[in-house]
């Protein structure tokens, strides 16, 4: 649905060129809830409005469903924005107007559909979000989670192919955090639609997308299927998201370890695995004691994780260390 080809920017800042993102190569496919995940500064926004063209790009092509978005001219861009919705960290509402002009205000702007038509499509998306009942509310009278949902469902107002969700979850309390998040993925999995977040926390890539992109100093640094870049970071700035997750500091666990004796490893399983009574199979068989240092069950989406962090003593290690290599789990020696 999305490609990036060599694709760069830099603004001109006092006459000199300020690079916010270095050349990157992009593929984002339809229908999948891709994230974009950096620290301030990261170049995270700057990629995020390169799609939609909200920033020109320095160099480089961009592909929107096989047409290069980087050749349109105005009256393209338009056609090719009514396409692409997008959802914002503050909301971004209309103040004077009510919860239903907000939703069809991008319908109006298109001047493609009759005033009855509007009214039935915006009844169908405030019911779709959970808000039939707020038609005639102003912002002022929601909740910050109910203001984001009027977001979302102006955001498909136009029945767009890709959503853009800027920080969409930052400035929300950790409850309505996780409703919105579930709002997105039934989205996602009823329209088909193709999804891309940015976000600073490695929490909402966890619950809700497939693929996932880190990026440090305008550089993406690491890129794949979250259940790979979260249970086995490579890049120290993944590395330090996974951690700030999991509310870990690698320094302290380290420390803690130099005074345990035997074998350290990690266990990660994923699927069915996570379930399987593997320790006390391996025990047995092995005649091995082991002590559980450290220990995670959660979901990656739908899909369910643990990860054990182990020290084993006593019976035959090397046996216990071919068994656990030879299960359907992810085996790492760290001592």
């Amino acid at each position: 649905m999305i490609n990036f080809h060599q694709v760069h920017k830099a603004y001109r800042v006092s006459g000199q060129d300020i690079p916010a993102l270095q050349p990157c190569d992009l593929q984002i496919a339809r229908g999948e809830v891709f994230g974009i995940i950096g620290h301030s500064g990261a170049g995270k926004s700057t990629l995020l409005r390169l799609i939609n063209r909200l920033e020109e790009p320095s160099g480089g092509r961009i592909e929107i469903d096989g047409e290069d978005a980087t050749a349109l001219d105005a009256d393209g861009l338009r056609e090719l924005r009514q396409q692409i919705g997008m959802i914002f960290q503050h909301f971004n509402l209309l103040s004077s107007k009510t919860v239903a002009d907000n939703v069809a205000l991008p319908l109006k702007l298109a001047g493609k559909l009759t005033r009855n038509e509007i009214d039935q499509r915006v009844a169908s998306l405030l019911a779709r979000v959970g808000l039939s009942d707020h038609a005639r509310k102003y912002p002022a009278q929601l909740s910050g989670g109910q203001k984001q949902r009027v977001g979302i469902a102006r955001a498909l107002a136009t029945d767009p192919k890709i959503l853009l969700c800027d920080e969409a979850t930052s400035a929300l309390d950790p409850q309505t955090t996780a409703s919105v998040l579930q709002l997105l993925a039934e989205i996602n999995r009823e329209l088909n639609l193709t999804i891309v977040l940015i976000t600073h926390e490695m929490d909402v890539i966890r619950r809700v997308c497939d693929r996932v992109a880190v990026m440090d100093a305008g550089v993406i640094v690491e890129m794949g299927p979250v259940s790979q870049v979260f249970l086995h970071p490579k890049h120290p700035t993944t590395k330090r998201f996974v951690q700030e997750a999991e509310h870990v500091d690698e320094n302290d666990q380290h420390a803690d370890f130099d005074n345990v004796t035997g074998r350290i490893l990690r266990l990660t399983f994923q699927g069915d695995a996570t379930y399987a009574p593997l320790l006390g199979t391996v025990a047995r068989e092995t005649g091995v004691d082991y002590s559980i240092l450290a220990g995670r069950i959660d979901r990656i989406k739908d899909t369910p994780y643990g990860q054990l962090t182990l020290a084993l003593t006593g019976g035959d290690t090397d046996a216990a260390l071919e068994r656990f290599a030879a299960a359907d789990v992810h085996l790492e020696v760290l001592r």
